[in-house]
């Protein structure tokens, strides 16, 4: 990803600057994970699921329930139209 502006402004303002897509963790540990030279085997579901290494066969991910947020939101996804319009900025990934 690259963040790149220069505008200066009059007055400050709150901006939120995301790609507008949606990425799960899943896909971010695939990957790291090929960046390694590793391929990953998913096993079970839930809280019960685990990453392996298909080479190894070792565990290397794994859900821990002591990290949920309850009140978290199913999805989120961040609209940087703001700063698009204002600063012309636009996200590159």
């Amino acid at each position: 990803m690259c963040w790149a502006f220069n505008r200066q402004q009059d007055e400050p303002e709150d901006y939120i600057i995301a790609t507008g897509e949606h990425h799960s963790f899943r896909e971010f540990i695939e990957l790291a994970a090929n960046e390694l030279g590793m391929e990953i085997e998913w096993q079970g579901r839930g809280k019960n699921e685990k990453g392996y290494d298909v080479r190894s066969g070792e565990s290397f991910v794994a859900v821990d329930p002591g990290y949920y947020r309850p009140t978290e939101v199913d999805s989120l996804l961040g609209d940087a139209s703001k700063a698009k319009q204002k600063l012309g900025w636009s996200p590159m990934t």
